[in-house]
């Protein structure tokens, strides 16, 4: 099982909504309408670093640390335990940013290829989660795009081979639950920083998700 230690240098230690199935399109967004959507859930002056509108921990801010030696730049590791997302970059270093993951067991560590990448996508749950949230059935046949839809501005699709398991990195309309957990299975992160993260993502990266109980180790 990796641990932070085999993978992040940095000194802090302390994921969105639900699983997403298979949408059911009933019409996409122009790109003036994304654009729109963009501005709306971006703040003015927007500083990565900086802008908090959200009331999060300053340590759930995107930041840039250190990497440890060996890491594949591009790839994603999640930190379940610290609730950080970690994409490597060239240079020994990787931006870090405040995730929050799955509630209770419906966390799923492992190995993950991102097959897919969508922007302002579409949202359908999953029989299983109407089953366990009945508040979710009147979205059986889909939530279209926007600002209110479950998977926000962005969504990296997370494949096992080429078996979708319906996990995402996505956007929350839900940035207050960042550090916590609160998913049915995906890792959620504040739209303006998934924004930010999208467009460095390239299909085929490996995405980790660390184990829950195992992923902090002392790091000396």
């Amino acid at each position: 099982m990796l641990t932070r230690r085999h993978f992040i240098s940095t000194s802090t230690a302390m994921f969105s909504l639900p699983l997403a199935g298979p949408a059911l399109a009933k019409s996409w967004p122009t790109n003036s309408q994304k654009a729109s959507w963009d501005s709306q859930v971006t703040p003015n002056n927007y500083d990565p670093a900086t802008s908090n509108p959200w009331g999060l921990h300053a340590r759930f801010l995107p930041q840039r640390v250190a990497a440890k030696d060996g890491l594949v730049p591009g790839d994603i590791h999640v930190d379940a335990v610290a609730r950080y997302l970690y994409h490597i970059e060239e240079g020994g270093t990787a931006m870090r940013y405040g995730v929050a993951i799955a509630r209770g067991n419906l966390y799923e560590p492992g190995t993950y290829t991102i097959r897919r990448k969508v922007e302002w996508p579409h949202w359908t749950p999953t029989a299983s989660m109407i089953e366990r949230d009945p508040k979710y059935a009147k979205f059986a046949n889909g939530m279209e795009p926007g600002p209110a839809n479950a998977l926000g501005s962005r969504a990296l699709y997370l494949y096992v081979g080429n078996r979708d398991t319906y996990l995402r990195i996505h956007g929350t309309p839900q940035p207050k639950s960042i550090g916590g957990r609160a998913s049915s299975g995906c890792v959620r992160m504040v739209m303006a920083h998934i924004n930010d993260l999208y467009s460095n993502v390239a299909i085929g990266s490996t995405a980790y998700l660390h184990s829950a109980e195992k992923s902090v180790v002392s790091e000396g």
